[in-house]
C-alpha cells in the first residue's frame, strides 16, 4: 500500500511510548497531539521565549500538502496556553530533514499568573493534513537544509 500522509515516530522516540495521534470521531478535522514527556510551561514574562513541547512524532505527506498545528479549544482557558505562532504549519520537506528528523514541537505561551505543567500523553493540540494552492508564475526550487526555523538560513 502507497504510504500517502499519515504519522511516525520520530527519531530518538521510539521506544518512548509515543501514541500515533488519532481522531476521535469519524467528523473530527484534526488528529489529537499528546506530549513525549513532561514539560513545565511558565508564566509568560515580556521578552522570553516560547516553550517548545516534543510530540515524539513527524509526518509524511503528499507534494501539495501541509500538516496544520492547531490550539486545543480548552487550552486557553483551562491551561493558560496559546500558540506562539497562532498556527503551526509543518512542509512536506520538514519530514527527516537532518536536524531533527522533522519532530515536531507546539510552541505555547502560559497566559496565566501560575506556571501551567503538562504530564506525558497529554492531548496538548491537533493536527490537520490540509492542501494548498501555487500561484501562477511560481518557481521555488529551493531545497530545506534544517529543522525547527530554518527557512532563510
Amino acid at each position: 500500500m502507497e504510504k500517502l500522509r499519515g504519522f511516525e515516530i520520530a527519531k530518538g522516540f521510539e521506544n518512548k511510548g509515543i501514541n500515533l495521534p488519532e481522531r476521535k470521531t469519524k467528523y473530527s478535522a484534526g488528529y489529537d497531539i499528546e506530549a513525549a514527556e513532561d514539560t513545565v510551561i511558565p508564566s509568560f514574562k515580556k521578552g522570553m521565549n516560547p516553550t517548545l513541547v516534543k510530540t515524539g512524532l513527524k509526518a509524511y505527506m503528499r507534494d501539495n500538502e501541509y500538516l496544520m498545528l492547531a490550539n486545543r479549544s480548552s487550552n486557553p482557558k483551562k491551561k493558560g496556553l496559546i500558540l506562539a505562532n497562532s498556527v503551526g504549519i509543518v512542509d512536506k520537506d520538514y519530514y527527516g530533514n537532518p536536524d531533527n528528523d522533522g519532530h515536531i514541537m507546539f510552541a505555547f505561551y502560559n497566559i496565566k499568573d501560575e506556571d501551567t505543567e503538562i504530564k506525558k500523553g497529554d492531548c496538548i493540540g491537533q493536527a490537520i493534513f490540509m492542501p494548498f494552492l501555487i500561484a501562477d508564475g511560481d518557481n521555488a526550487e529551493g531545497e530545506r537544509t534544517g529543522g525547527f526555523g530554518s527557512t532563510n538560513k
